[in-house]
């Protein structure tokens, strides 16, 4: 069975780091491609970031580039999403996915149960 579980969410303050983590299995850990997502409170889900396990290659949006950083452990078929400089603005809940890569024209078909970030200013 397929699981992915994300932990590391909870409560910190502007300017603040949290490390969330996305622990996979049921699957072949490097034939994939991870993304990490959020949705807030009202608002649409927006990706953030995506790491493909072969190879190590990432992507990020925008918004969170020079601010999130997204890495891998195959040993722990394990993804991380390194968060720092915090606003509140990234208050949402956190959710880990998969894919067979990071580029648009792949589907993300497994989805973790999400973990929620709340940043106070």
């Amino acid at each position: 069975e397929v699981q992915l579980v994300e932990s590391g969410g909870g409560l910190v303050q502007s300017g603040g780091s949290l490390r969330l983590s996305c622990a996979a299995s049921g699957f072949t850990f490097d034939d994939y491609a991870i993304g990490w997502f959020r949705q807030a409170p009202g608002k649409e889900r927006e990706g953030l970031s995506c790491i493909n396990i072969s190879g190590g290659s990432a992507i990020y949006a925008d918004f969170v580039k020079g601010r999130f950083t997204i890495s891998s452990d195959a040993a722990k078929a394990t993804v991380y999403l390194q968060m720092n400089r915090l606003k509140s603005e990234d208050t949402a809940v956190y959710y880990c996915a998969r894919a067979r890569g990071c580029s648009d024209i792949y589907h993300y078909d497994y989805w973790g149960q999400g973990t929620r970030v709340t940043v106070s200013s």
